[in-house]
């Protein structure tokens, strides 16, 4: 029996969370170096699994297949396609950077009512969030995928609601209300999401008599499974609702802002880089592949949607007082051209969108990783209470605004590629929806600039000028980030690679092919 690497991959963090939450309480430390080895570790064996891959061979690779729920259909299945190659990949990759950054974040703290964090346990959920996220990518059983869809709901919930970042600007029971809220609200809202997908679920198995997700798209190929129109729409429409949530997908975005701005900065990249991921990768697996005809029909809707959240998340990023929630209305504006890029049903759209979920992962991360220890210094998220920090700290300000450089999609940082090419993708098939997208590149530059510009440059505030420079640290945690977004920004083709036969698979899926050029080329 070959080696099951996919279960490992995802089984290691597991393990490593409930050893790091085991640590004694007294060796804190020794906590977060497990997890640290266990996090890199994973990104070893996330290396392997794409050295492994081929990205000519089958859709499906390093399968691993064995009976769960007989009764019911349900089976342990596994397998990768090149999309879930490189999401997995983004996934071990940020976690080390996400430890490393929040090393200080789960240190008990003393304040008036003696409240006491446990470092430990903050470790173990980010483990335990990794090892949810990574089998979700690499679930191909439709009931699987959901279990761990929702599961990954409980750490992210304690996460937020246990270890804030409020108490810079707040007195402890202040914060610790809005903490509570921020919780609430991500998980009631993601649990309705998931209970409608539930649904959706019932009804998949009670049409199809099965959950794998290789048999129900060959069966739908061969003819031998017919869904009823509206049947069809309905299911699509179930597991669509979800999806939308988790990304999230203009209007379900409102918990988004809460949970960034009351979370670490560690914790808010593990919820906009890699949970919400999760839900834009599901479009693409589930929404394309089980539904291909529902798909088609739902698409003007959904490109409108995704052109209101590029639109009306840039614009609420331009008039952001608070440094965390501009980043979290810059990325809803992100995905919506995620989406935008999905739906466009065109080979660059959805290259394009998954080189996208990419490269925002790791700009969002190089951007909000930068502002966290921005805050840090000087105990508060207000972009009034900065000014003058790059006289202060040069190096903090300049890989800052490589991160908002990136952010705008600069040419030459990676996000430009994607956004690049999803907006060749939509204008190919729908040009005036493309054409309004364009607007939010332009509120991009602005909301960026002006945040960079009111922060970083003019006269030196007072708070800020015995402010120290990034620590070896946290030029550790940054250094990589931004050699990746300059690498990848001039030569995207190690991932193109990847996920181009599977875009091309899903376009198959449901039945489409690039639009003709409308001028033919000179001969």
């Amino acid at each position: 029996m070959s080696f099951p690497l996919l279960t490992a991959t995802a089984a290691l963090p597991a393990l490593g969370a409930v050893a790091t939450a085991a640590v004694p309480a007294a060796r804190r430390t020794a906590a977060k170096w497990l997890a640290l080895l266990v996090s890199l570790a994973t990104l070893a064996l996330g290396i392997t699994i794409l050295v492994r891959f081929d990205p000519g061979g089958d859709r499906y690779q390093l399968t691993e297949s064995h009976p769960w729920i007989a009764d019911f259909g349900v089976r342990y299945e596994l397998g990768v396609d090149g999309i879930a190659v490189a999401l997995i990949g983004l996934t071990a990759l940020l976690i080390p950077f996400v430890i490393l950054a929040g090393w200080h974040d789960a240190d008990p703290l003393e304040t008036g009512n003696k409240r006491w964090r446990p470092t430990q346990g903050f470790f173990a959920l980010i483990l335990a969030v990794e090892a949810m996220v990574i089998i979700s990518f690499e679930a191909t059983d439709v009931f699987l995928f959901y279990i761990f869809f929702e599961a990954m709901l409980i750490p992210m919930y304690f996460l937020i609601g246990g270890f804030g970042d409020s108490a810079h600007e707040h007195g402890d029971e202040a914060a610790a209300t809005q903490r509570s809220y921020a919780a609430v609200k991500f998980l009631l809202y993601n649990l309705v999401g998931g209970l409608i997908m539930l649904a959706a679920v019932i009804g998949l198995y009670v049409v199809a008599g099965n959950f794998s997700l290789a048999d129900i798209a060959q069966a739908r190929a061969d003819g031998t499974l017919h869904m009823a129109t509206n049947t069809e729409r309905w299911l699509f429409l179930g597991f669509f609702f979800a999806f939308a949530v988790k990304a999230p997908l203009w209007p379900l975005h409102t918990w988004l802002p809460n949970a960034m701005g009351e979370a670490t900065a560690p914790v808010a990249v593990l919820i906009t880089a890699v949970v919400d991921k999760v839900g834009t990768f599901a479009m693409l697996r589930f929404c394309l592949q089980l539904f291909p005809n529902a798909s088609k029909w739902a698409t003007p809707v959904i490109l409108v949607l995704a052109v209101i959240s590029i639109i009306y998340g840039a614009l609420l990023a331009v008039g952001q007082r608070d440094i965390k929630r501009l980043v979290a209305y810059a990325s809803i504006s992100h995905f919506g051209f995620i989406v935008l890029g999905i739906f466009a049903m065109t080979s660059q759209g959805q290259s394009g969108a998954t080189l996208y979920m990419v490269n925002h992962g790791i700009s969002t991360a190089a951007l909000m990783l930068v502002a966290g220890f921005l805050i840090s210094r000087r105990g508060s998220r207000l972009i009034a209470d900065y000014g003058g920090v790059q006289k202060v700290a040069p190096v903090l300000a300049g890989t800052f605004l490589i991160g908002g450089l990136a952010t705008l999609s600069l040419p030459g940082l990676a996000p430009f590629v994607s956004e690049f090419l999803v907006l060749v993708g939509t204008f190919s098939r729908y040009p005036a929806i493309g054409i309004i997208a364009t607007f939010g590149i332009v509120l991009a530059a602005l909301y960026t600039l002006v945040l960079y510009q009111r922060t970083m440059t003019g006269p030196v505030k007072p708070e800020v000028a015995s402010m120290p420079d990034l620590r070896p640290r946290e030029l550790l945690v940054v250094a990589p980030l931004i050699v990746l977004l300059i690498f990848l920004g001039v030569y995207p083709k190690p991932i193109t690679d990847i996920v181009n036969p599977a875009v091309k698979q899903t376009m198959s899926d449901v039945h489409k092919k690039d639009p003709k050029p409308s001028v033919e080329a000179a001969k």
